[in-house]
């Protein structure tokens, strides 16, 4: 599989990074788009990029954070905090990242037409925000931040939208926990997973103290199982 760091012109005018992972595969095949958290594309996110890749699919990570302070940046680095501040107006702003990145992608002969987008921590909200708004065709949310805001953004969606947490994630309080349980018995395209014992940042081998490789399975195979039904 080829990767390589990429420029994309946002609708905005100015250029902002990408890592875009083509597999080694005859035909067209749909694409995941990672939204990352507020570290940035780091090495969990191109990882993780790899992976799907290796699985045969079109993966792209856009920064999301071009605007404030771009890059990867360390978990001790205070700029995290700062950069995706205040946050539901940063989130608005990185809807046209999303959009922008899922245009790339339909230049390149290997794509199908037909992508999902997978967030973490910060970027969970727009695994309910590109079904619902942004041309995605599912989405996949891991220890996503802010959630109890974007509930509403499950309504009338028909696309395939899994989320996960673990019980123990600061991110998501017992309401918001509640909150999504309620979802998939009124909307069946939705599931959600609450893990006993699971902090938050599941998903990130850079952070030992929360990676839980169950998990991790789980959710990489729930995104796996919605991009093989998009072939």
């Amino acid at each position: 599989m080829q990767k390589q760091d990429i420029k994309i012109r946002s609708v905005e005018g100015k250029d902002f990074d990408c890592y875009v992972v083509t597999p080694d595969v005859q035909g067209k095949v749909p694409a995941i788009v990672l939204a990352s958290a507020v570290h940035g594309v780091d090495g969990d996110i191109r990882r993780i990029a790899d992976e799907f890749g290796a699985a045969g699919y079109l993966v792209a990570a856009p920064d999301l954070f071009w605007r404030t302070v771009p890059g990867p940046l360390s978990r001790t680095d205070g700029r995290t905090k700062t950069r995706s501040q205040p946050r539901l107006p940063v989130i608005k702003s990185g809807e046209n990242d999303m959009t922008d990145t899922l245009n790339e992608l339909k230049k390149m002969p290997q794509f199908n037409g037909k992508a999902v987008a997978m967030g973490f921590c910060y970027g969970g909200p727009y695994a309910l925000i590109g079904p619902k708004r942004l041309g995605y065709y599912g989405g996949v949310s891991c220890h996503g931040t802010q959630l109890g805001d974007f509930v509403q953004e499950l309504e009338g969606t028909t696309q395939p939208i899994s989320i996960i947490w673990g019980d123990l994630d600061h991110a998501a309080p017992l309401p918001v926990q509640e909150m999504y349980r309620a979802v998939p018995a009124r909307q069946k395209n939705v599931d959600v997973h609450i893990i006993p014992g699971v902090n938050h940042g599941y998903m990130m081998r850079e952070n030992p103290a929360a990676f839980d490789q169950k998990t991790y399975d789980l959710s990489m195979g729930r995104a796996l199982a919605i991009l093989n039904g998009l072939r």
